[in-house]
């Protein structure tokens, strides 16, 4: 080894090569690194192999052999195999080959580190064929491999769970806590897992298996897209983790976890329990079935289960010597099929009913299900991992005695009696209350009326700009309406993420049926933004209305909102001031055409961070425009008695007295333009206790020509003081008091592109005390928030 070289192509490690600590291989395309590293925390070292940075870490060689000191050797040893090496030249893990003679090692671009034979260019070892805590896309996940656990963030020792496939009758994943099941996936039908209800959308769509039901299997990802990065890694915690690696913030997205919930945790009620995470208690016996210890019940401990009321046909006709009646199924909908399914292509059935006549043939059998790929399923032991779900599932047939299900038969007979005589006082009493109140309802209905004429006239318009979805695609876009894929809340309503079948991803946002403000907002918006085009305004695609429904379709925005960056103390470095600068920027293009180049003159009257969208290239776009209003063209201003918009952004002029103008939206911009500056909130500004907001701050700075404490630190360089000193100034000429000092949008425009060089000197800005807001009239019922009756719009998405 002394008279070993340090000279190596970036992608290999040849023979008589050593890589030392500080030292790595590349992949050809750059996004994965071997070399040695230390996990937070931690002062052991252990080789691996990580993607774009050491906090992404998707292989270990020596988990459970950490090096305790800095000499540790990466080489080829002169048995041909790849080995790491201790400060005393001791092996501490290698590949033990044992036909390895004339061998070099690669680092692929998949992130699969081989051992190559040298004479015949053939695998002798694959990295890929060992696996640690992660699945890469492309790598192939056999029966015979498991995912094993670390042990904690910074411990990539043996974890205690491990996670492979279990092949025997219907393939499944599992995840097994110290040898025993933890979760599972339920069984594969060779398009999704049925046990995960949203594998069949596009949560999991990039999983494929191939291989033999009741043999060897392969479970693998495969995604079109070669830039993009999908793992599926087994936490310390024993959760699997689907990620996305997002190339824009440089951080994982995680799209879908196993463990959503209690009731994801193998066998939680027992054997035929049934686990609901939506009732309480989460645990009940199947119909036909009691609690096998009621004082354990009792206490939640639910791991006994469950037994049987009344025995089946064959048990009863042992016990007495008069045939007795046949027994009969029960249908269970959208369940997470029990454990021990056995399914083989001699159990094929064409449908439900021939698989319930074999069922019934089987004396043993004492449940079935049927789906289209996997054909019959039958158990012939304890339901046992049994879960109830919303949407997704598949309908289970449980074996019962007739005497069980005649029981059901009157159980559902007798509750229909009496709810029909109290239904019918009820309708008496309720037809005398709704005709007391029908004077005090005219006004509404009237204006429901109004609402839903200008709806049905946005039907019979049809604008060419503007498509009309059937709510049926709209719900399987979005695996019908699935909590998983929903972003956020707000005033209209729910949001939710969706893709078409072609791929293109689009955010959902349906009005809520509790919503009166939001049928306004849906038609102001419908109105308004289809009628508009611009680079730096959201885009509308389209519209549903059905019957109840009113729905709006917009594009997706990958980096969400602009919130989500600036006042976050972690996503702020990802904003450099040249970004941010990009941002300002195009901010003002989009308000100087919704104020003067479109063909409809638009105030917004809700601009704040939360209402500015980031595309894939973080890019702004202004979106939430139900609040907007239209102008005349000689129209400059307008006044309301009902204040709406957000505290904080709003003008002082339209808090105190209803006036809004395009300066309305002016002194909103100047609000923004100083938190991104600044990286503070304009509401939520304590640092200095005679400025009570972010203004007040900034206007103290200027005046003492000291703007320095309040640029954010992170984007600061000598470099841009001059341009981002300019940017303040023309903040602090947006937020003057007197709507008449501040510029106009286009003003604003050529002093950003230095087309006005001599900048006038700013005025004092308006400070907008708590107290003023307080008392600003506002004539709905909502009077007492001082705030958009939308806090969480569209552009306030989460991460799920």
């Amino acid at each position: 080894l002394e008279d070993s070289i340090v000279v190596r192509g970036l992608d290999t490690v040849a023979p008589s090569v050593l890589i030392q600590e500080r030292e790595t291989v590349s992949s050809n395309n750059g996004m994965f690194t071997l070399g040695f590293f230390r996990p937070r925390n931690s002062t052991n070292c252990y080789l691996g192999i990580w993607f774009m940075s050491e906090s992404s870490v998707v292989w270990v060689a020596n988990k459970n052999d950490p090096l305790t000191d800095p000499s540790g050797i990466l080489t080829i040893s002169g048995n041909g195999n790849l080995v790491v090496l201790n400060g005393q030249k001791q092996v501490v893990w290698s590949t033990n080959v044992s036909m390895a003679s004339n061998s070099s090692a690669q680092l692929l671009d998949s992130g699969n580190l081989v051992l190559i034979d040298r004479t015949t260019g053939a695998f002798l070892w694959q990295s890929f064929q060992h696996p640690d805590n992660t699945l890469l896309q492309n790598m192939k996940f056999s029966t015979n491999m498991q995912l094993t656990s670390w042990k904690s963030t910074s411990d990539p020792s043996y974890g205690g769970f491990s996670c492979g496939l279990k092949p025997l009758n219907a393939t499944e994943v599992f995840v097994w806590k110290e040898n025993h099941p933890y979760w599972r996936s339920g069984p594969w039908n060779g398009t999704h897992f049925l046990g995960v209800p949203q594998s069949s959308s596009m949560s999991l769509n990039e999983f494929q298996m191939q291989g033999e039901l009741g043999g060897s299997f392969d479970l693998y990802f495969h995604y079109t897209d070669k830039s993009a990065l999908l793992t599926l890694k087994l936490g310390h915690k024993g959760k699997l983790k689907k990620q996305r690696w997002n190339s824009h913030t440089n951080l994982w997205d995680r799209e879908w976890v196993s463990e959503n919930s209690v009731c994801d945790i193998y066998g939680k009620c027992g054997p035929f329990g049934i686990c609901n995470s939506l009732s309480s208690p989460i645990c009940s016996c199947l119909r036909g079935f009691e609690p096998n210890n009621e004082e354990e019940w009792g206490r939640q401990n639910w791991t006994s289960g469950c037994v049987r009321r009344e025995a089946l046909q064959q048990e009863r006709d042992k016990n007495f010597s008069q045939a007795s009646k046949p027994d009969g199924f029960l249908k269970l909908e959208r369940v997470k099929l029990p454990d021990h399914a056995e399914a083989s292509p001699s159990n094929f059935a064409k449908d439900s009913a021939d698989c319930q006549t074999r069922c019934l043939k089987n004396s043993s059998c004492i449940a079935y299900a049927y789906d289209k790929s996997l054909g019959c399923m039958v158990w012939n032991a304890d339901l046992l991992d049994i879960q109830s779900f919303s949407v997704g599932g598949v309908d289970l047939f449980i074996r019962l005695a007739y005497s069980e299900l005649d029981k059901a038969r009157r159980n559902m007979v007798t509750p229909i009696i009496i709810p029909t005589l109290i239904g019918t006082i009820f309708i008496m009493a309720l037809g005398y209350f709704l005709w007391k109140m029908r004077s005090k309802q005219k006004g509404k209905t009237q204006m429901q009326i109004h609402d839903k004429r200008r709806i049905s006239n946005l039907k019979q318009a049809h604008n060419q700009e503007l498509s009309f979805f059937y709510f049926r695609k709209l719900a399987i876009a979005t695996n019908n309406f699935d909590l998983a894929n929903k972003l956020g809340q707000g005033g209209f309503g729910p949001v939710y993420k969706g893709k078409f079948e072609d791929g293109q991803e689009i955010a959902v946002k349906r009005l809520s049926r509790s919503s009166r403000q939001g049928i306004e907002e849906f038609i102001n918006e419908v109105e308004l933004i289809s009628n508009l085009q611009h680079r730096n305004l959201v885009r509308l695609l389209g519209c549903c209305i059905e019957e109840d429904e009113e729905i709006l379709v917009y594009e997706y925005m990958t980096n969400k909102s602009l919130d989500a960056y600036i006042f976050d103390p972690l996503q702020q470095k990802y904003l450099d001031w040249r970004r941010r600068f990009n941002i300002i920027e195009g901010i003002a293009r989009g308000l100087l055409y919704l104020h003067r180049d479109s063909r409809l003159r638009i105030i917004h009257r809700d601009l704040k961070a939360s209402n500015i969208l980031l595309d894939e290239e973080m890019n702004p776009k202004i979106s939430d425009f139900g609040m907007a209003k239209l102008f005349g063209g000689g129209q400059n201003q307008a006044n309301t008695e009902r204040i709406v918009g957000t505290y904080g952004y709003i003008s002082p002029e339209y808090a105190t007295e209803g006036l809004y103008s395009e300066k309305s939206d002016v002194f909103s911009f100047g609000v923004l333009l100083l938190e991104i500056i600044s990286g503070r909130k304009n509401t939520s500004f304590y640092e200095d206790a005679e400025s009570l907001t972010l203004l007040g701050f900034a206007w103290k700075l200027w005046i003492n020509a000291n703007v320095i404490p309040l640029i954010d630190p992170r984007i600061y360089d000598p470099i841009f003081h001059e341009d981002i000193l300019k940017c303040t100034h023309i903040g602090l000429l947006c937020v003057q008091e007197l709507a008449k000092d501040r510029p106009i949008m286009a003003s604003v425009m050529s002093m950003l592109q230095s087309e006005i060089v001599d900048l006038p000197p700013p005025s004092q800005p308006a400070f907008i005390l708590r107290q003023t807001m307080s008392h600003a009239t506002e004539q709905s019922p909502r009077s007492n928030e001082l705030c958009s009756i939308n806090k969480v719009t569209i552009s306030n998405f989460e991460g799920r």
